[in-house]
């Protein structure tokens, strides 16, 4: 049972077992080795929403392959479209977001500290004392910390308490605003969490912006897949943008694109941890993660159902090739995928994701093995998507008789 680079070999002995169309998919250690680089190299990246720009340019500058057609569009979305072998074979959008949370500077004061606003879901328990960056009008990161009050001076009722954002404050080490401003800090300035990456034992790791950038590098590895093993369908792989800020930037790319099918890649919730043990089944490490039902509840009252006929069919492709799959039906968030489900007369969606501990946290863990067989589900799934193929929503197979 062998493989190479984005390829898939066949175990002979098994499959002749197993029928013609029989393989058994192991986990390809050159896919995870590129996984785990461009992981890392993204999360050192500092990208708040509205500043992916880096990002995207990362990404970019990674595919100069002629066969990959390159598109930016005004949003900041980066599309890299790999086309299928047979024109009339369905066109596929998968798409993970380029963004971060974090925080923006509200405002300057004149001893020199600053005062932030959150951007997207940045828990308020895990900020003060926390080492964040500032990326200033020269695209320099800027370091400083959160403030917190000496914990020899903090009173007995204040150490369990929660401070707002609006409370916290930024320490650049200035003594006044015009020190601030002379390091390039403005209003507007985009805040987050300082950039680190680390290998934990196996194949898991931890990084600030595990939320989406392994979820990129997973999709990266599919171009590779599809570049390697050329497939029928289309690939449209949309590193999008603002997913963090309302999910914006998947939308817009799915009304340019109008796909005929379209797949999110991104985190979905671990409950393998000791506080979470009785939320649901996902493990790190147990396979890729096929999103049933997300809702977030509050505010954007948004989710995503799986469309049947894309579920069957990575149901039945996982199933084929032995890649176990593990069922998410969550409330409390939800991804691009609510929104790009509604564009057009409604565009068949999923969400196939990758458990991720600590979510939204500084430290985020995952296990590079999911993301690998991420990206090989899926490049087998767009194999087998051939003209003709149907995507009725037929939830059950019913026999008539």
């Amino acid at each position: 049972m062998v493989h190479g680079a984005g390829s898939i070999q066949i175990d002979e002995q098994q499959r002749s077992f197993g029928g013609p169309d029989w393989i058994q998919v192991t986990i390809d250690q050159r896919s995870l080795a590129r996984i785990e680089t461009w992981t890392k190299e993204l999360c050192l990246i500092s990208g708040l929403s509205g500043y992916e720009d880096p990002v995207s340019d990362y990404i970019r500058a990674v595919y100069s392959d002629r066969r990959v057609e390159s598109h930016g569009d005004a949003f900041g979305n980066l599309t890299l479209t790999v086309k299928g072998t047979d024109p009339a074979a369905p066109s596929v959008m998968v798409f993970a977001h380029t963004d971060q949370l974090g925080l923006l500077v509200r405002r300057i004061e004149a001893n020199g500290f600053v005062r932030v606003e959150r951007l997207g879901g940045v828990p308020e328990r895990v900020l003060p004392g926390l080492r964040v960056v500032i990326t200033n009008k020269e695209g320099k990161q800027v370091p400083c910390v959160v403030g917190i009050k000496a914990h020899h001076a903090t009173p007995q009722d204040e150490k369990s308490q929660v401070l707002g954002c609006d409370k916290l404050f930024l320490d650049l080490g200035a003594q006044s605003a015009e020190e601030v401003r002379a390091l390039g800090v403005e209003i507007g300035a985009p805040v987050t969490y300082r950039p680190c990456f680390e290998r934990l034992a196996g194949t898991r790791v931890s990084g600030t912006a595990i939320d989406d950038r392994a979820g990129c590098a997973a999709l990266m590895d599919l171009v590779q897949r599809v570049l390697d093993e050329p497939v029928p369908a289309t690939l449209h792989a949309v590193f999008s943008v603002q997913e963090e800020f309302n999910l914006r930037g998947a939308m817009l790319a799915a009304q340019r694109l109008r796909p005929d099918a379209a797949i999110s890649i991104d985190i979905m919730v671990a409950s393998d941890t000791p506080d979470l043990a009785e939320r649901g089944e996902l493990q790190l490490g147990s396979g890729p993660a096929l999103g049933l039902y997300s809702f977030h509840g509050r505010g954007t009252l948004n989710g995503t159902l799986a469309h049947p006929a894309l579920l069957n069919h990575l149901v039945e492709t996982a199933s084929r090739v032995g890649i176990p799959i593990q069922r998410s039906a969550h409330t409390g968030c939800l991804t691009d995928s609510s929104y790009v489900q509604l564009v057009g007369e409604g565009i068949p969606s999923i969400d196939i994701g990758y458990p991720t501990r600590y979510t939204h946290a500084p430290i985020e863990t995952c296990d590079l093995a999911d993301l690998e067989q991420i990206a090989a589900l899926l490049a087998l799934a767009l194999r087998d998507m051939k003209a003709g193929f149907s995507f009725e929503r037929r939830r059950y197979r019913c026999a008539i008789s």
